[in-house]
């Protein structure tokens, strides 16, 4: 600005009078008047030059520092703007991410819950499939209540009922058991030789006399029965009925035999009522109509087992039917008592268990009814 000021100074622009379009006869005369006092205007006129350059000089100076500040502020401007472009853009980065998340969690969520209402739906069926088996356990186990309570009513061990008991009859009714012929001319000499000497006689009552030691045993597991086969009365029973009635032949087949029967799964069918299956074990295993699958001998088979629900079937004799059958009736027997069914006195039900017991030990050497 100074040296704008000393060029201005150096080179003063050409400043005179206003001359009117239309001059005056007296502004004709003025240059003379002029000329002839040039020397005393000449010193005003230069202090007026002054002070213009100088109102010039801080005008273009007021001019750059506005300009400069228009600038600065400019720059300032431009930094907040990039700060709040790059506000915006991670802005924008979170919302897009937080999108992404929210569609991720809305997608689990709908898979969970579709996952929820399958289980809610498997659990329901399983829950209705174990109401149906329920419903029918709770009738079959009506069905043998009735039939126990008439088998309680109607057969007590004091005076057992005969024809719920065919083997309890006497010779003269029952006659000869099938399988145990003798020769036709000796034994209808005996008998007639008995019916003309030896008038008939009524059929002698059994002697029972309990034993105190089984007796007490039997007491304690009446107090809190239970199928745990530690137990005293339930340990010897094993050792001394169940164990050698079901020791069969074939020892392994023999063990799952025993397992079923113990949970109460073993199924017994005749062989006339369904078709033997195919593929399901080999013939050495399951036998067949004439050979016993826990025996091995050939044997004519008119039952088989199922264990469980295998689906796999094998054939039994006679004899081992008998003995399955008499382990069944036992373990059903204390079954009733542990779920409370049976309402006797204990000596009444002490008797029918050694009734069991003798059935099982028949069983095991040999004895078993015609009809099996």
């Amino acid at each position: 600005s100074q040296v704008s000021v000393e060029e201005e100074s150096q080179n003063p622009p050409a400043v005179g009078h206003w001359k009117p379009l239309m001059p005056s006869r007296g502004d004709r005369e003025e240059p003379e008047s002029g000329c002839q006092d040039a020397g005393g205007v000449h010193e005003p006129q230069s202090t007026e030059q002054l002070n213009v350059s100088r109102l010039r000089s801080s005008s273009v100076e007021i001019r750059e520092k506005g300009s400069e500040f228009l600038r600065d502020e400019l720059h300032k401007a431009q930094k907040e703007l990039k700060l709040k472009d790059k506000e915006c853009e991670r802005l924008s980065k979170v919302r897009e991410q937080l999108e992404q998340e929210l569609e991720e969690l809305t997608a689990s969520l709908f898979e969970e819950a579709h996952k929820m209402v399958r289980e809610a739906n498997t659990k329901q069926a399983a829950a209705e499939k174990q109401l149906r088996e329920a419903r029918g356990k709770i009738d079959m186990l009506q069905a043998e209540v009735t039939a126990l309570k008439t088998l309680v009513i109607t057969s007590t061990p004091s005076s057992p009922n005969r024809q719920l008991h065919p083997q309890l009859q006497s010779p003269s009714k029952a006659g000869f058991r099938k399988g145990h012929g003798r020769n036709k001319s000796t034994s209808s000499a005996m008998v007639s030789a008995a019916s003309q000497n030896v008038a008939p006689e009524p059929a002698s009552r059994e002697c029972k006399e309990v034993d105190s030691i089984l007796f007490a045993e039997f007491q304690a597991w009446k107090e809190s029965p239970t199928l745990d086969k530690s137990c005293s009365f339930l340990d010897r029973i094993y050792r001394e009925d169940v164990g050698p009635c079901l020791d069969f032949t074939k020892q392994e087949l023999s063990e799952l035999v025993r397992v079923a029967v113990e949970q109460n799964t073993l199924t017994i069918e005749p062989v006339a009522s369904q078709t033997v299956p195919v593929g399901k074990v080999a013939a050495e295993e399951c036998g067949g109509p004439k050979k016993c699958a826990l025996s091995g001998l050939p044997r004519t088979c008119k039952h088989r087992i199922m264990l469980g629900d295998s689906g796999n079937y094998y054939y039994i004799s006679p004899s081992c039917r008998a003995r399955i059958t008499a382990v069944c009736n036992f373990f059903t027997y204390i079954r009733y008592i542990q779920q409370g069914l049976v309402r006797q006195d204990v000596e009444l039900m002490f008797w029918e268990v050694m009734r069991l017991r003798r059935e099982m030990s028949l069983a095991k050497l040999g004895f078993y009814p015609s009809e099996m």
